[in-house]
């Protein structure tokens, strides 16, 4: 376990790109934290690493998961069963790909022993109460 305190969105940007650099597939990544805790921007930063810095990476909320060769990005906010999951093929996508995963407790049951799990919540006066503190489980 590691524990990591980023001051700003520019440091959540650079710890998200050094972090992209270390991902092979297949590997899973899940992101946990509230609302606005900064998951997605770091999910989107990884996926520009990896995929060039113009890739467009909207929010996979509504449409549940996007894909850019070998990387697919989960959201599984709305995902209320974890029956649903094989049908946007997450399983599939965790024994091929990089696999970033929003809100990933619905699928407790079915994440690979070595997925990756940041927590992300604010960060207290490590950041002058600003920022984020990452604790890194794998």
């Amino acid at each position: 376990m590691s524990e990591i305190f980023l001051q700003d969105l520019n440091a959540t940007h650079e710890w998200a790109r050094e972090f992209a650099k270390t991902l092979h597939a297949p590997v899973t990544v899940a992101l946990h934290g509230d609302l606005g805790m900064g998951k997605s921007e770091i999910a989107r930063t990884i996926i520009r690493t990896l995929r060039g810095e113009n890739t467009v990476v909207p929010s996979p909320t509504f449409t549940l998961v996007q894909n850019y060769d070998g990387i697919s990005h989960f959201d599984l906010y709305r995902i209320t069963d974890a029956s649903e999951l094989e049908e946007i093929g997450l399983q599939y996508a965790m024994q091929n790909d990089i696999t970033l995963i929003e809100w990933p407790d619905v699928a407790n049951g079915l994440l690979p022993a070595n997925t990756i799990h940041i927590y992300i919540s604010p960060c207290g006066k490590e950041c002058n109460n600003t920022g984020r503190k990452l604790i890194i489980k794998q």
